[in-house]
């Protein structure tokens, strides 16, 4: 069953308990050092996983200077680039490996304001899985993006909940953050896609399994430092994915 909620107030978080943010790098040097920081500025029971792919421009051992500082800091390296769903399922992997009761998805590249952290730590208060929607009841809260896409974007959440029947605001966001249960719960081996189809297979994956999910605004900045990750091919496979996640749902295969 699927929810939508006013944001309770601040603290969903018991004292004994302790959250991951995922953050997966690729090529991330500009931003990394800074907003590793104002996560952990966030609320003291958070810890950030940084996922490095290799970078080449040196992000992971920034990301390691960052971790020998602190202990709240943690770093993953993989031996390359794979793809956004891949350093995810490796990062959430490592966190069900560790004492973790809410585990984070969200991007280096200040796209995801970090300041939006404690309202999803209230969120997840009467939900299992907590979204940060761009289009949230209709609106839409994105800034620098070009039209095209906008549109682009936009588009593909109205086709991804027309095909699949997956009813929320922004299927496609990847500011996220789940209990930990609906991550045991989910065969995390069987997750196929890798780009932005990623993040609508995990919300369907949960959604059938009755997991409540509900949305909170958020205000995504486009990019200013790097290069968008985004790619022809990412759009082909969220294309042809959520086809694949219908026969899922009829046949039970999720």
């Amino acid at each position: 069953m699927m929810t939508r909620m006013k944001t309770p107030a601040r603290g969903a978080l018991a004292a004994g308990e302790r959250g991951i943010v995922i953050v997966p790098t690729y090529n991330e040097s500009e931003n990394v050092t800074r907003i590793v920081p104002l996560i952990l500025q966030q609320d003291p029971r958070l810890d950030v996983l940084v996922v490095d792919d290799n970078s080449p421009d040196g992000t992971g051992r920034l990301a390691d200077q960052l971790a020998a500082a602190d202990s709240r800091v943690h770093v993953l390296h993989r031996a390359g680039k794979e793809g956004l769903g891949r350093a995810y399922l490796a990062g959430f992997k490592w966190a069900l490996e560790r004492d973790y009761a809410y585990v984070f998805e969200m991007d280096a590249d200040f796209s995801h304001d970090p300041a939006h952290l404690p309202e999803f730590l209230a969120a997840v208060k009467d939900a299992d899985l907590v979204l940060g929607s761009r289009y949230r009841d209709g609106k839409v809260t994105v800034v620098n993006w070009p039209m095209t896409r906008l549109m682009l974007s936009y588009g593909a959440n109205i086709y991804a909940r027309a095909i699949t029947g997956l009813h929320l605001g922004d299927a496609t966001g990847g500011f996220k953050c789940f209990r930990r249960h609906v991550l045991e719960a989910i065969p995390l081996d069987k997750v196929r896609s890798n780009g932005y189809a990623f993040q609508i297979e995990m919300s369907f994956r949960a959604w059938k399994r009755g997991f409540r999910i509900a949305e909170i605004p958020i205000v995504f900045h486009d990019r200013t430092e790097g290069e968008s990750k985004m790619s022809k091919r990412i759009v082909r496979e969220a294309i042809w994915m959520v086809w694949r996640l219908r026969w899922w749902g009829i046949s039970g295969q999720y």
